[in-house]
């Protein structure tokens, strides 16, 4: 690598100092950082074989070009370690297609945060997790790969708080949020493939979501009933967040993926059940303090969660215990989708 790097550098007593440098200047969420030395920048590239200067992608509003080196930076202030790089890059790519929305998502009122989800060899090469705990703590790949991302939102597209980043609440995901998906212990198909990935190629999924919602359905055995605790979340957050159609992901843990293999059901047959019961009429706002919107139009006209089916991820991750699942709602609906991106390893 005999590129030079064209990041400003500067000079600190020890990574004590190089801390609270990054804190005092708005460059970290709030947490430590590990400081992003010259030599540690080239070893990130060297991972990727990218240069500094290399385009990983545009952002498509405001035409900001996101280089290699300020992805690697994002990554190694982050936590991550360089064989992680791969699927940075690939996020960041996923980031930037116009289909994401990013600058809405990102400086939305509505304090979204993009969700990654992880498919392939390279989950296990990584040591990712897909089981215990999977939406939080415990595995220093899912935590750094997606804290990556926000530091990239705040250092290179300017997602501060306050500034661009306008968000009322914001949420947990904000910090991190990327999981694997357990595909060694789930017989339907991964994700990525489901989604026109060839099978045994890595690959990440990146939506824009609001906060997870964790569900539970421990008394019965049929499918059907636990699809329609699933499209229960699901009515929910159309009624008290936002009403409009567009990408939704559910989390399945093994005891209700144990039940929906009993009968024999498939990812396709959760989306096309959850497809025909989640929808709402729009009187029913009147039941969540919302009347005055719902008499703006016919009350009886049905608003669904998803335009089809296929608008339903469907992700097989979690501990082995516990009849729960998480609904894990959009952003804003069709005006930001879910796209599936290749690792190049």
């Amino acid at each position: 690598m005999t590129s030079a790097l064209v990041s400003a550098a500067l000079e600190v007593e020890d990574a004590f100092a190089a801390n609270e440098l990054f804190q005092k200047n708005g460059w970290t969420d709030g947490l430590p950082v590990v400081p992003p030395t010259e030599q540690g920048v080239l070893r990130f590239l060297a991972a990727v074989k990218l240069q500094p200067d290399d385009t990983v992608g545009v952002e498509p509003v405001r035409r900001r070009r996101i280089t290699a080196e300020k992805v690697a930076i994002a990554a190694l202030m982050a936590g991550c370690l360089p064989e992680y790089m791969p699927v940075v890059v690939a996020i960041i790519k996923a980031l930037c297609r116009p289909e994401v929305g990013l600058h809405g998502s990102t400086a939305s009122t509505g304090g979204s945060a993009p969700f990654i989800v992880v498919n392939g060899p390279i989950r296990t090469a990584l040591g990712m997790n897909s089981t215990h705990n999977v939406l939080a703590n415990g595995s220093r790949a899912n935590a750094t790969i997606g804290r990556s991302v926000r530091l990239f939102l705040l250092n290179v597209l300017g997602g501060v708080p306050g500034q661009l980043d306008r968000s009322t609440l914001g949420h947990p995901g904000k910090f991190t949020f990327c999981v694997a998906e357990d595909e060694e212990g789930s017989a339907w198909l991964p994700l990525s493939v489901e989604r026109g990935i060839p099978a045994g190629t890595s690959a990440v999924t990146v939506m824009a979501v609001e906060s997870p919602h964790q569900i539970m359905n421990e008394w019965t055995h049929d499918p059907k009933e636990i699809c329609d605790t699933y499209a229960a979340a699901m009515k929910s957050n159309m009624l008290t967040y936002s009403i409009w159609e567009g990408n939704y992901a559910v989390v399945i843990p093994k005891q209700h993926r144990d039940i929906f293999a009993e009968s024999n059901w498939t990812k396709a047959n959760i989306r096309e059940y959850v497809f025909e019961v989640a929808r709402v009429k729009r009187g029913e706002w009147r039941t969540v303090g919302k009347a005055a919107v719902a008499g703006r139009k016919n009350e009886d006209q049905v608003y669904r969660a998803l335009r089809t089916p296929d608008d339903l991820l469907v992700i097989a991750a979690g501990g082995p215990a516990g009849g729960f699942a998480a609904i894990v709602p959009p952003w804003y609906g069709k005006k930001s989708l879910a796209i599936t991106e290749p690792i190049v390893v």
